[in-house]
């Protein structure tokens, strides 16, 4: 009698994230230049309101969407900030960005639809899709700014189409679309009835006068995601939110009342903190990270590197001859960074490096990769001769 397959073939198809196995590989001593998580510490005030939550006793489940107050203060932000009227009912608190975008993805595909997704993109992309029986499409990249081709789109655009994902500012190239860019996707998508799930955890960290845009502005059959992660230096709450017509959110609340029920009732708290208090930490960390950019994309593009200058998020997307060997010869070194082909097919032959780390340990890190260089090239000049 044949054995039983014990494992679905869905979860035996999804492999282990690139950016998972640089993180383990990482010692206590390394640079880890891998990991897209802020290095500053969650802002006083933020960690003061989760105390008093857990103090105060607030550890009970919440409503499933979340706490009144905070889709209160998410509706207010969408408002002032992004020009978008989204009302607390169609907001739902979710743990993280990533549940949001699996939320979404499993409320609006069938089997044997195709998603179409940034390549070079963010990991979690394709497997998500993957996990909800669908098939992963990628869309090129422009070469000058790593901004979506919408040629490149347009071509692949099928029958079958079903949802678009946009991340902007974009994760691992650090891209961001502009405004007639948006638009464009927006009325591609109207065209062809397609379901847009706008990936926006980046939206403030932009730099060099960019803006950045939601194509909800535009066009009503958007599901926009979003967290208090980068923003806020809140990684491990864990505290990430979704927005959409009612349409949208009735079939994404029936996916996450069963998967999650609610998020952590302190994270919720603690995120309110963050929307109604001051917002001075997020220009300081913005800041920090610009002049940590500023000083990578000098340095890289000294030592001969080739990649478009990053105008939003935390990531510089070089190219390099070998990737694996690249990132290999650089974990014996110390430095830890994430092969390019992770994020895509389209992204071999590249490396996302992290910014996320503070100034010492990128001029350190630069410091190895400019030994690693120089070692290669003597090496190379000795074998022509």
């Amino acid at each position: 009698m044949a054995r039983r397959r014990r494992i679905a073939s869905r979860v035996e198809n999804i492999e282990i994230s690139g950016i998972r196995r640089a993180f383990e590989a990482a010692s206590s001593q390394s640079i880890n230049l891998g990991l897209g998580e802020p290095d500053f510490d969650t802002p006083a005030h933020i960690k003061a309101a989760a105390a008093e939550a857990l103090n105060s006793g607030f550890t009970g489940y919440t409503f499933n969407k979340g706490i009144p107050e905070l889709r209160e203060a998410i509706s207010e932000k969408f408002r002032r900030e992004n020009g978008l009227d989204f009302s607390p009912d169609e907001i739902i608190v979710t743990s993280g960005a990533s549940e949001a975008l699996h939320i979404a993805i499993l409320a609006v595909v069938e089997r044997g639809d195709e998603v179409l997704i940034p390549d070079p993109g963010f990991v979690s992309y394709p497997p998500l899709v993957r996990l909800a029986d669908a098939i992963p499409v990628g869309i090129p990249l422009n070469d000058d700014d790593h901004t979506i081709s919408i040629e490149g789109l347009k071509e692949r655009i099928t029958g079958r189409t079903r949802a678009l994902i946009i991340n902007s500012p974009a994760n691992p190239t650090g891209a961001v679309e502009t405004r007639d860019s948006i638009k464009a996707i927006t009325e591609l998508a109207s065209d062809h009835n397609i379901t847009i799930i706008s990936d926006e955890v980046y939206e403030y960290l932009v730099y060099d006068g960019a803006e950045h845009i939601s194509p909800a502005r535009f066009y009503d059959d958007v599901i926009t995601v979003n967290a208090v992660s980068k923003a806020y230096a809140m990684t491990g709450f864990r505290l990430g939110y979704v927005a959409a017509g009612e349409e949208y959110i009735e079939p994404m609340l029936k996916v996450h009342q069963y998967i999650q029920a609610c998020a952590s009732s302190i994270s919720q708290r603690a995120a309110l903190a963050a929307f109604s208090g001051p917002q001075d930490c997020v220009s300081e960390m913005r800041a920090a990270f610009k002049e940590r950019r500023d000083y990578l994309v000098s340095e890289l593009l000294g030592l001969g590197f080739q990649f478009p200058v990053p105008r939003g998020a935390f990531y510089i997307f070089p190219e390099v001859d070998d990737e694996f060997e690249f990132v290999e010869q650089l974990r014996q070194r110390g430095v830890i960074i994430t092969p390019g082909s992770a994020f895509g097919s389209r992204g071999r032959n590249h490396v996302r490096i992290s910014y996320a780390a503070n100034i010492d340990m990128l001029r350190r890190a630069i410091a190895i990769i400019q030994d690693f260089i120089s070692a290669s090239m003597r090496k190379r000049t000795a074998v022509t001769r």
